[in-house]
Order: structure tokens, then C-alpha cells, then sequence
């Protein structure tokens, strides 16, 4: 897998419409921020914090896959979120 392609795909990422489900904005933030930076290296936020409580969970749930697996899972993600909104 290239770089390139994941970059690519991260872009379309922005492009995804507004109804985009918050677990999918999710799992798509956790995905990346493995692909980019590996599994998390932060404590997780406190209780009164839920959207970056959130955002760390989905982050954990997908620790311990490599870079590369991350970069192909969330293009995949990206493709079927496209794809889905293209059909609606």
C-alpha cells in the first residue's frame, strides 16, 4: 500500500457528508490516528470529557494493528462510507 493512496483517501475523508454517523467519524479517527501514530500513547480523558473520551476509545479499540493495516482498514472504510452516500 502507498503513502499516497492513504493521504488520498484521508482527503475524501473531508468530503464525507454531514450525516455521517459520529461512530463512523469514529472509527475513521481511530484508524488514523494508528496508521499515523501508532496505538495510543495518552491517558485516557477524563469522564466530563466524552467527545475526546470518544475519540481515545476508538482509538484503543484498533491498538496493536500496523500501520499498514490501519491505512487499508480505513480506506476501506472510506470507499463503503463513499459508496453509501452515493446510494442515499
Amino acid at each position: 500500500m502507498r503513502l499516497e493512496e492513504f493521504e488520498e483517501y484521508a482527503e475524501k475523508a473531508k468530503t464525507l457528508p454531514e450525516n455521517t454517523t459520529n461512530e463512523n467519524k469514529l472509527i475513521l479517527y481511530g484508524l488514523y490516528k494508528q496508521a499515523t501514530v501508532g496505538s495510543v500513547n495518552t491517558s485516557r480523558p477524563g469522564v466530563f470529557n466524552l467527545k475526546d473520551r470518544a475519540k481515545w476509545d476508538a482509538w484503543k479499540a484498533v491498538e496493536g494493528k500496523s500501520a499498514e493495516e490501519a491505512m487499508s482498514d480505513y480506506i476501506t472504510k472510506v470507499k463503503q462510507l463513499q459508496e453509501a452516500a452515493a446510494a442515499s
